[in-house]
């Protein structure tokens, strides 16, 4: 049986620290602030975090760019050629063309390398959720699972991964379209949050509305009790937050005072996915019966 490689993209907003723990490749996303072009790498090199959430906070704007066909290729050329194969789990194709950039660049190589096998999934997910379903893998990769069950696993629990999030500053949602003006300066005066998640087929899609913040994560949690598979104190859920530590610590309070749950993975969401969502941003990421 041949060796294989865990791929993803930076939209997992894996930490290098579990980057490194688990072994994966992960191809960086590119975001633009300030007119420079910057890599959204897991050690965040071109940009702190800190730094990034500074800018955000004082109104600068970022764009954001999809993972090119041609970053892929070069990025996955040498893994086949040294004789291993690639299971690569994308950000959800609902939210970005990186997954389709990484389906081209896999076809592409098969000509090169047919001896290769490269497999490329939808993760239908975002940020650490992403990162959830990747660093699940890579713990069944050491286990010794083998890259053609391990792919059937990925697909397997995805449709049961859920993402619920919240966000602080609602005139994100107004730049990115998913909120009207009106509705974002009203939800702003009363301090409305959305409680969102993605769908069953990867989009972020609003379910209800929560008053403050408090409320707002509460709702999470409550979801997790609702929709959350059974013994809730043994899953080891995954948090992703925009420089918002006061709001994890809340969730993880609540989490562990009523579920038991302690082992819980908390992380920033990086540049890419944090352009879109603003800071305060917070997801939480359980496993359920369904989205």
């Amino acid at each position: 049986m041949r060796d294989y490689v865990i791929m993803t993209d930076s939209c997992c907003d894996l930490s290098a620290e579990e980057v490194a723990e688990s072994g994966v490749v992960v191809i960086p996303l590119t975001f633009t602030m300030e007119g420079v072009n910057r890599r959204d790498t897991p050690d965040h090199a071109d940009m702190s975090l800190e730094a990034y959430y500074k800018k955000i906070r004082e109104g600068v704007l970022s764009t954001t760019s999809a993972v090119s066909v041609g970053d892929f290729v070069d990025a996955m050329r040498p893994i086949v050629e040294s004789g291993k194969d690639i299971l690569c789990i994308n950000f959800s194709s609902a939210l970005s063309t990186t997954y389709q950039s990484a389906v081209i660049a896999a076809e592409e190589l098969k000509f090169e390398n047919p001896e290769g096998k490269i497999v490329v999934i939808d993760s239908l997910a975002a940020s650490r959720g992403q990162g959830m379903l990747v660093w699940y893998a890579a713990k069944k990769k050491k286990e010794g699972m083998n890259i053609d069950d391990l792919a059937d696993w990925v697909r397997e629990m995805a449709p049961h991964q859920d993402h619920w999030f919240t966000v602080a500053d609602l005139n994100h949602l107004r730049r990115g379209g998913r909120l009207n003006a009106t509705s974002a300066v009203v939800g702003t005066v009363l301090s409305i949050k959305p409680v969102m998640h993605c769908d069953a087929e990867g989009k972020l899609t609003p379910v209800s509305k929560a008053r403050g913040m408090k409320q707002a994560l509460t709702e999470l949690v409550n979801k997790m009790d609702e929709l959350g598979t059974r013994p809730l104190e043994d899953q080891t859920v995954f948090i992703c937050h925009a420089d918002a530590p006061e709001s994890v610590e809340y969730v993880k309070g609540l989490l562990k005072e009523r579920f038991g749950v302690t082992d819980v993975r908390a992380g920033y969401i990086g540049p890419v996915i944090g352009s879109h969502t603003g800071a305060g941003t917070l997801g939480l990421f359980f496993f359920g019966k369904e989205r």
